[in-house]
């Protein structure tokens, strides 16, 4: 038996799918659907541009795209270019791992002003979809909410220099937007205290990296009790990012020209704003009632003059056409990565993976584990359904309906144009910005 799969999404969580299904005993041939030109998802589109180290793991999953069994088909929007139906005419089973880029709410008056962190982070990563310009709006103070590496990366960018940033992948318009800003203080938030912070104990450390950039830890909120050294006892990543804080609080400034500021226990409470305009960010003192680790208010409000807030308290994935979904947790109803439609039921030929299967949490790690069960699945339940099984029925499919399919040849040739513009201004590449300018690039 030869089995056909279609994984919808072509970032680190299909790819792993894919490499697992090609390195099983089983017949398969895989093509990977994805919306974007270019593969690699929140690797390429989430990673700030000042970690080049963390995007080698592009290097690997680009072997695994190389793959004669494997055909990457990029420029390809699922609910748009290609609906579930038509899927299931070329493919025995679908594997839809979409990721999660949309931002979570806060839930507090005045939301409507903030900003989220998936918005900025996709412009000075230089995502094809998302607008070329970014507005500061004369800020020279700002909010950031939120204790994970998404928000020390937001935190980090708003408060570098924009020479600074010009060393990495970054294009000209993102270095002429940051180069417009007159942020000088960027302000981060957390609900909880210090023994809580989800920072990884290396992105805290580069935190204070910057020549142009002090950390300031400040005293207040700083407290860690009974339940938050029993906490860090169980987490070890956690105890080496509150040693590094500690060592932090109340040292002498020297001076640098911008200041990233780190508050704990000082939960978000309210946005004001005027005509439409960010002047102040209100927070709640919190205090740590029992061992669950959740925060009750004290009532005591801070209000911080601010000129925008960003918000940074993580992802969510968004409901796809044509399947089942919990609004609820944000993700495809699944056991095990079998979709599931509202009775319970595996519905027959379709899986998922990565963060619309579970939510967005965990490490890359979690992610090869999360594929690996749902290939497991896949594999144990899948027959040959589909009455057209080539690659070329695909071609011609998508040829008919006039999709630019961007395949992996083009991506390697998009690679090659990126890695020689950057060589030529000293640096390791310069992203190509623009969805058509990819394909035009990927196209020799």
């Amino acid at each position: 038996m030869s089995i056909r799969v279609a994984i919808v999404g072509g970032g680190p969580a299909g790819i792993y799918a894919a490499d697992i299904l090609t390195k099983s005993e089983a017949d398969v041939s895989v093509d990977i659907l994805e919306r974007l030109p270019a593969p690699f998802g929140l690797v390429r589109y989430g990673v700030a541009p000042d970690h080049p180290r963390i995007k080698e793991i592009i290097k690997a999953l680009d072997r695994v795209l190389a793959k004669d069994e494997i055909r990457f088909l990029g420029n390809v929007n699922y609910g748009v270019d290609v609906k579930l139906d038509d899927l299931r005419e070329f493919y025995d089973a679908i594997v839809f791992s979409t990721g999660a880029k949309a931002d979570r709410e806060l839930g507090i008056p005045g939301e409507e002003h903030s900003i989220g962190a998936a918005d900025f982070v996709s412009w000075y990563d230089a995502h094809p979809d998302d607008a070329p310009t970014w507005d500061f709006e004369g800020a020279t103070s700002v909010a950031v909410v939120g204790v994970g590496n998404v928000a020390l990366d937001v935190a980090r960018v708003l408060a570098k220099t924009a020479e600074e940033m010009l060393v990495t992948d970054i294009p000209v318009q993102v270095y002429e937007g940051l180069k417009a800003k007159q942020i000088t203080d960027v302000h981060v938030f957390a609900r909880r205290g210090p023994a809580y912070a989800k920072f990884s104990p290396l992105e805290l450390r580069e935190l204070n990296h910057s020549p142009n950039v002090e950390v300031i830890v400040h005293p207040e909120g700083f407290d860690v009790d009974e339940h938050g050294m029993e906490h860090i006892g169980k987490h070890k990543a956690q105890k080496m990012v509150l040693d590094t804080l500690a060592n932090w609080v109340g040292r002498d400034e020297v001076g640098k020209p911008h200041r990233i500021h780190l508050h704990f226990a000082e939960a978000p409470a309210e946005i004001v704003a005027v005509d439409g305009k960010v002047t102040a960010f209100k927070t709640e003192r919190t205090h740590s009632p029992n061992a669950d680790g959740n925060v009750e208010g004290t009532g005591e409000i801070t209000e911080w003059p601010v000129g925008q807030v960003y918000r940074a308290i993580g992802y969510k994935s968004e409901a796809l056409p044509g399947l089942p979904w919990d609004p609820r947790n944000a993700v495809i109803p699944n056991d095990g990565g079998k979709v599931l439609d509202l009775d319970g039921n595996h519905i027959p030929g379709l899986f998922t993976t990565g963060w619309i299967k579970r939510g967005p949490v965990g490490l890359i790690g979690h992610t090869k584990s999360d594929a690996a069960e749902t290939v497991g699945h896949l594999l144990a339940t899948t027959t040959e359904t589909a009455p057209q099984r080539s690659p070329e029925a695909v071609d011609a499919y998508f040829a008919e309906r006039g999709v630019n399919v961007f395949t992996h040849e083009h991506w390697v040739t998009l690679d090659a144009h990126e890695i020689a513009t950057g060589e030529s201004q000293e640096r390791v590449r310069v992203k190509v910005a623009t969805r058509e300018a990819m394909l035009e690039a990927g196209q020799g």
